[in-house]
C-alpha cells in the first residue's frame, strides 16, 4: 500500500533508483532503504519543482551532470567522528608506524589513502597520530591523500572546521595542540592546525571509476564503504587496492567489514587490519 507521501513514489521507481545508484556508485542498495531513499531524494524533487518520481529518473537517466552529483551526495551517508575505531590508530602508532620508519628508511616517503574520508575525521585523525610519534622521522616527505565520493562533504574536510559537540571525545591535550579557536562568522567553533591540514590533500573521487593517482601507498584505510557494495564490486576494489599498494602495505576496514570470501590477497593480522601478502 502506498504511503501518505507529498510524491507518488512507486516500486518501479525505486527500482530505477536502486539501478543510478548502483550504476553511479557502485553501491547496492537493499530494498529496505526504500523510506530513506524516499525521505532523501523527495528535498531534490522541491529544490527542482519535479513533481513525480518518474520524472527525477528520467533527468537522472539523461545524465544531467550538475543532478548526479545531487543525487550522489542524497544518498551517501557520512556518520564518522575523530579516532573512530580507536585501536587502529594505536595500531598505526605502535606497530606499523616503526615498522615503516625502518623499512621506508632509504626513501624517507610515507604515502596514506583515507578512501571515503567524510568529513574529514579520519584524515586529521591519521595526521595527528603521524605527527605525534615522528620521533626520528623529521625531514621525512609524508603525504595523506584523502578522497570521498561527495564532494559536499570533501568541501567541510578540506575547510578542517568543526563544532566543539565534534571534537567533544578528544583529550584537552590533543586538543590545546592540533585545534585553534575559530574567528568571525566560526568563532564558536574550533579549526584544525595548519600543521595537520598540510599533510592532506582533499579530492572528489568515486572508487568506481578510474583512479588519477599513482600510489604505491603504505597504507590504506577504506572503513565503512565496502558495507554499501556487493560483494562481486567489494572483489574489485579490494583487488585494486591490492595493485595500489607497497609491499606489506596495511589495510583497515570498518567494524562491521570483513575480507571473508572476498579477497585473499591480504592476511588478517588484528580485529579489521591486514596487511599485503607477497
Amino acid at each position: 500500500m502506498e504511503k501518505n507521501r507529498d510524491f507518488h513514489f512507486t516500486d518501479k521507481d525505486f527500482s530505477r533508483i536502486q539501478g543510478l545508484v548502483s550504476e553511479h556508485t557502485g553501491i547496492s542498495l537493499s530494498d529496505a532503504k526504500k523510506d530513506m531513499v524516499y525521505g532523501r531524494l523527495s528535498r531534490r524533487l522541491r529544490a527542482l519543482n519535479i513533481e513525480k518520481f518518474q520524472d527525477y529518473c528520467s533527468l537522472l537517466e539523461d545524465e544531467h551532470e550538475d543532478e548526479l552529483i545531487n543525487f550522489t551526495n542524497a544518498i551517501t551517508t557520512n556518520l564518522t567522528s575523530f579516532f573512530r575505531e580507536p585501536h587502529h590508530f594505536e595500531y598505526l602508532a605502535k606497530t606499523v608506524i616503526p615498522a615503516l620508519a625502518k623499512k621506508n628508511a632509504h626513501t624517507k616517503k610515507i604515502r596514506i589513502w583515507s578512501a571515503g574520508c567524510s568529513t574529514g575525521e579520519e584524515p586529521y585523525s591519521i595526521a595527528m597520530t603521524m605527527l605525534e610519534n615522528m620521533s626520528g622521522l623529521h625531514g621525512w616527505d609524508i603525504k595523506i591523500l584523502a578522497t570521498d565520493l561527495d564532494s559536499n562533504v570533501v568541501a567541510t574536510a578540506s575547510a578542517g572546521i568543526y563544532t566543539h559537540e565534534r571534537v567533544n571525545g578528544i583529550t584537552k591535550a590533543r586538543l590545546s595542540k592540533w585545534f585553534k579557536k575559530g574567528s568571525g562568522e566560526h568563532s564558536e567553533k574550533v579549526r584544525v592546525a595548519n600543521d595537520l591540514k598540510k599533510l592532506i590533500t582533499f579530492k572528489q573521487l568515486n572508487l568506481m571509476h578510474e583512479w588519477p593517482m599513482q600510489g604505491p601507498f603504505d597504507i590504506i584505510f577504506c572503513r565503512n564503504v565496502v558495507i554499501y557494495f556487493d560483494k562481486p564490486t567489494q572483489k574489485v576494489l579490494f583487488d585494486r587496492y591490492y595493485d595500489l599498494m607497497a609491499e606489506s602495505g596495511n589495510l583497515f576496514i570498518g567494524h562491521s567489514e570483513s575480507l571473508y570470501r572476498v579477497s585473499d590477497k591480504f592476511s588478517l593480522i588484528g580485529n579489521t587490519m591486514y596487511q599485503k601478502k607477497a
